[in-house]
């Protein structure tokens, strides 16, 4: 298991022991001795079981690190599938409402909303290929309790999506070495992070905003979303500091966070009833 691996894991038990109800989640999201017996032992068999001992520590390390990989790797998809599952469902509903949507952009959410549906159904048929059963779809609150009215208000309509998006975006990087063990996932993972890379930009362009993140600012959002955007302010990438060239905003906006499987299970839980 590499680092990433290891990170984003420990990062998951960390969040499961301190999550707590969706309403605070949403006040966060607004404020993440064998030695010595073989010595006993005559030279020869006294090395032949160290031998023996050597190679079955490196089989059960192999097989335990495979089961760990294969772990990663399903717990990665199926994170993913919850994404797009409120993805998916998000503009389904939204699209469905008459008169939410103006007729311009309708258009651009029907085609994202193909998209997430045909996410949906890789994922699924992924995790079924490897043996694993889908999670099934959640109930979706997307007004949060009522913090959100969403398909009431066009303009609350686009700040979710625009949080939606950035999310997938930071998300899917995040768990690129859980999915890198396969490497027909982790080809596929990326082609579709690519395209909710596209998305992203192209609501965020929607709603006047960059197709880019600058610093720890989504744009012309409200406090609710902060946790979106947390730590996008970030200058250094491997020891280099990223402001060198053109200051802080360019530094920074050169390149995107991820977030860590335990963050974003904790925004997406939000709309989770």
């Amino acid at each position: 298991m590499n680092l990433l691996n290891i990170l984003d894991r420990l990062a998951d038990d960390h969040f499961y022991s301190k999550i707590g109800s969706r309403s605070e989640g949403l006040s966060h999201m607004a404020n993440f001795g064998k030695k010595a017996a073989i010595t006993g032992i005559p030279l020869g068999l006294g090395s032949f079981m160290a031998t023996s001992a050597k190679a079955e520590t490196v089989t059960t390390t192999s097989t335990y690190s495979a089961a760990s990989a294969a772990s990663a790797l399903t717990d990665a998809l199926q994170l993913a599938l919850t994404l797009e599952y409120l993805e998916d469902e998000y503009y389904r509903t939204g699209l469905a409402k008459a008169g939410l949507i103006p007729g311009g952009d309708k258009v651009v959410f029907q085609q994202i909303s193909k998209h997430e549906t045909a996410h949906v159904a890789f994922l699924k048929a992924t995790l079924t290929s490897l043996g694993t059963e889908p999670g099934a779809k959640p109930e979706f609150d997307f007004t949060v309790n009522g913090a959100f009215q969403p398909f009431d208000d066009y303009a609350q309509f686009m700040v979710l999506a625009q949080a939606f998006e950035d999310t997938g975006v930071r998300a899917y990087k995040g768990q690129a070495g859980n999915v890198a063990s396969n490497k027909a996932v982790l080809q596929a993972a990326l082609q579709i992070h690519s395209v909710e890379a596209r998305h992203a930009s192209q609501v965020r362009r929607m709603r006047a905003n960059k197709g880019w993140v600058e610093l720890a600012n989504g744009g012309n959002m409200p406090a609710a979303t902060d946790a979106v955007y947390a730590g996008e302010d970030n200058l250094n990438q491997a020891g280099y500091n990223t402001s060198t060239l053109f200051g802080a905003t360019a530094g920074s906006a050169s390149f995107d966070e991820i977030l860590t499987g335990s963050d974003a299970a904790a925004i997406a839980g939000l709309f989770i009833v």
